[in-house]
């Protein structure tokens, strides 16, 4: 079989949880807007996402400019893919002359790039530069952009600027590894994720990447495998079981392989990925009218999408 790359979205980590402000102004407990906002916050820590939400949202009733709770409630929009109602609650705050700007630019940047709005994603991370340029937080979400924007000598320039500031960071190693794969230096990405996984074992971006690389060198087997331990540490992430479906599919399971990639498109209809992975699927099960229909819909979206154009002309030899 033809060697081919994976250029599936990597889905690039942030402990979203680690950002959530506890609020400690509340004057007494008499105060509704407070109790609310605690509320939420155990909420969060039972990862009742839509519990913590209503808190917040209760909250907000009262004092609708409640930066505190907005910012929660932008980051719960933002882990349910809810993107637009995210950057609202953000931009609310960035509005109002918030206290915590810094953090609302990393969020909103981080929320643009997942919603396709590459170049206000880099608005807010030069924003974020000038406002902070010690914060490693400031070269990730610079990175990530550049990453984006198909920049990848920009890209590992930031990276390495927030390694300087924080050297053992397994974001910004996972993350210049990402890039080298994309440059196919694969056993100089290998190496990364591995010093990366002696930081935190427990990342589970490391292990996506070993699965996309290993697909790339048409290891399909091992490529499951390693992805399958990122679903297991991180059984959320819809992009995951993207790649695993499409794993499935070139191992030819292709039942298991529709099932995860329809899990993740219903997890995240907007991944264009997911599209060209269905579109490969009926591709496979000789269904010519649909995988041209899923493989140019990921076209459209991305004309330079690897698989994509491949598939599309097959579809259209069927």
């Amino acid at each position: 079989m033809k060697t081919t790359i994976l250029s599936q979205k990597v889905s690039f980590i942030i402990i979203l949880s680690a950002l959530i402000i506890s609020f400690s102004s509340c004057d007494s407990a008499e105060d509704k807007k407070g109790r609310f906002f605690l509320k939420g916050n155990e909420k969060l820590k039972e990862n009742d996402l839509k519990g913590a939400s209503e808190f917040y949202s209760e909250a907000l009733k009262i004092d609708p400019d409640f930066a505190d709770a907005l910012l929660n409630r932008g980051i719960i929009y933002e882990r349910l893919n809810n993107l637009d109602a995210a950057i609202a609650d953000y931009t609310k705050i960035l509005a109002n002359g918030s206290l915590i700007d810094t953090t609302v630019y990393f969020q909103r940047g981080l929320a643009y790039l997942d919603n396709g709005e590459y170049y206000k994603a880099l608005s807010d991370a030069q924003q974020l530069e000038k406002l902070n340029s010690n914060s490693w937080k400031t070269y990730f979400l610079m990175g990530l952009v550049h990453e984006k924007l198909k920049d990848n000598s920009a890209a590992l320039e930031a990276f390495q600027k927030g390694l300087n500031l924080n050297p053992n960071n397994p974001d910004l190693v996972v993350n210049m590894a990402t890039i080298l794969y994309y440059q196919k230096s694969y056993d100089q990405a290998i190496s990364l994720l591995e010093k990366a996984e002696t930081v935190n074992e427990k990342e589970p971006n490391i292990y996506n990447l070993r699965s996309m690389i290993a697909f790339d060198l048409q290891e399909y087997q091992k490529a499951h495998e390693w992805v399958s331990k990122a679903i297991q540490l991180n059984p959320r992430e819809s992009y995951y079981y993207n790649n695993r479906g499409l794993y499935a599919l070139f191992l030819g399971d292709m039942e298991k392989g529709i099932e995860d990639i329809n899990f993740s498109i219903k997890q995240n209809p907007k991944n264009a990925y997911a599209w060209r992975n269905k579109g490969i699927y009926y591709y496979m099960m000789d269904d010519k009218t649909s995988a041209l229909k899923y493989l140019s819909d990921a076209l459209s979206f991305d004309p330079g999408m690897d698989l994509a154009q491949e598939y599309f002309k097959k579809a259209q030899d069927l």
